[in-house]
Parts: structure tokens; sequence; C-alpha cells
């Protein structure tokens, strides 16, 4: 017998309108950044297969999970994964595809959702007292690269990143900054490889306080993964040719370096799209001039 106070089955599932409270479908293309529902693991899809998708984290690990209702998170939404060309037409998360998952490109990212760097936004705050400790990359590109990926981390604890102009300018630099416990210095180099002269130009500024990281490309340009270009691979440029040059005349692009590199970072939408050697190297140095008593 059933009571007039209640529905028929008071632990059925509420009924929806067509149209109300439906899990948009997002497809699960290569690159998306999302988390699991749970939030205890965020990465980019490296996969898709019938019934699974694979995640990457920042780190290189990879985890499958089942293409299920809600079984994520973008932008802090709820959100079901669907594999690519199965989205349905209101899918895409209200018209966010790959690149609404890439916080930290031009404006802060909401809190509570995941950075460019697949970390968690936080709330937000009034503008923060830099640190004395700093941390210096190698040109133009090098700052605007990682800015596009760690800026709403580095803002978050009040890093500050420079530029050097060129390596050989290192020693002068780690001189005048005076490196010491509360005042640490972060070096990111490129084509810092064994015998180079880059190498035992950082050999003599190392300390205690001044970490230097270098990753083995010529150029920041090839950190970028190709395929987040459509090309099959960085072409070989021959020793002693300018590189970047080199590059654009091999894979038939305008000989523009400055509109190629405008390309280039237009690209970079999540950490997915950097190679691990220098995704590492940037986490490495952040973790040091961000220790206790770092400054």
């Amino acid at each position: 017998m059933r009571s007039r106070q209640y529905s028929p089955d008071v632990l059925a599932e509420e009924r929806r309108r067509p149209g109300q409270g439906q899990i948009p479908q997002v497809a699960a293309e290569h690159g998306l950044v999302v988390e699991d529902a749970a939030g205890e693991f965020c990465g980019a899809v490296v996969g898709c297969e019938k019934g699974a998708v694979t995640l990457e984290d920042s780190r290189g690990r990879r985890r499958v999970f089942p293409l299920s209702p809600a079984a994520f998170l973008l932008e802090g939404r709820p959100v079901m994964l669907v594999r690519p060309g199965r989205a349905a037409a209101q899918g895409a998360a209200g018209g966010q595809g790959a690149a609404g998952a890439a916080g930290g490109q031009g404006a802060a990212a909401v809190p509570g959702t995941r950075t460019a760097s697949g970390s968690v936004a936080g709330p937000r705050c009034r503008a923060k007292v830099a640190r004395a400790s700093r941390i210096y990359v190698e040109g133009r590109h090098d700052a605007e690269l990682v800015e596009r990926i760690w800026g709403d981390d580095l803002r978050d604890v009040g890093v500050v990143v420079e530029y050097l102009g060129g390596i050989d300018d290192l020693p002068a630099i780690v001189a005048d900054f005076r490196p010491g416990p509360a005042r640490r210095l972060g070096v990111l180099v490129d084509h810092l490889v064994d015998g180079s002269k880059e190498s035992r130009i950082a050999a003599r500024a190392r300390s205690p306080y001044v970490l230097i990281a270098g990753h083995p490309f010529v150029d920041v340009w090839a950190a970028v993964k190709p395929s987040v270009l459509g090309i099959d691979g960085w072409p070989d440029v021959p020793p002693g040719s300018p590189w970047k040059e080199g590059v654009l005349r091999a894979i038939g692009w305008p000989a523009d370096t400055a509109r190629a590199w405008q390309r280039i970072l237009r690209s970079v939408r999540s950490f997915a799209d950097l190679e691990p050697e220098f995704l590492g190297r940037v986490e490495e140095l952040i973790d040091f001039v961000t220790a206790p008593g770092g400054g």
C-alpha cells in the first residue's frame, strides 16, 4: 500500500524534460586535457579505443579509463567522453574542444579547474609580491612557451621568469644576482649536452643556490611535438647553418621566423603538446625556486 505523501518510487531517478540536465558529450581528441571524476588523475588524451580512453599526465604516467557517463571533468564540469567523430551536435561542452582545456593562455584559469600544466588552479587573489628567487631562460621564445604552459602556476607562487639573451651572459648574471639560501636562481638552457659550450659555461655557474637544468634540443621550437604542427618530425639542419631558417625551408613554411614562432606557439594548448625532456626540466626549476626557504 502506497502513501499518498510520496511519489510511486522515492528512489527512482528524477525525470527530466528533454534537453535538461544532460551531460554534454566531448570528443576524446588527442591532447584534450581532462581529469577523472574523482579528481585523482589529470592527463591528456593519448589514445581512444572502443569503450576506453588512455590519459597521460605531465610526468608521463598513463591510466586507462572506461568511456562511461560523467566519468570525467573538463574545466571542473562533468562531461562524457566519446570517440572522435561520434560526439553529439551539442557535444563539445558548449563548443569547447581541446583548446578549451588549456588554461593559462591569456586569461587566468578558473579556480578549481586544471591549468595548461595540469595543476589545479587556486582561488583568485590579488597580485602577489614577486619572490626574490627567479627563473632565467635563454630567450624570448623560451619565456613565451613557459608562460603559455606554466603562467598560471608561476603567478600563483610569485615567481618571475626573465631571459638571458644568451648562455654567454650567464656567469655575469649569476654574479650580479648574488644567489643565496633565500635567493635562488633557476636557469633553463637549450642544448645542454655533454661536451658542448653550454655545458662548460653551466659547470662554472652552478652552486647550491643555482640550478641549471637543460634540455637536449638545439632550439626551444623542437620542444614542441612535431605532430602538434602536422609534421612528421623536426628536420635535420647541417651544423653551421641557421637552424630556424633551415627548418622553415625543409618543411615548406614562409621564411619568416617571427610568424613561424607565433604559429607554433598558438598550436601549443597544454603540457601534452610538449616533449617530456622539456616538461621535466621546467618542473624541476619551479620546485627548486619555490622550495621552503627559497625566498
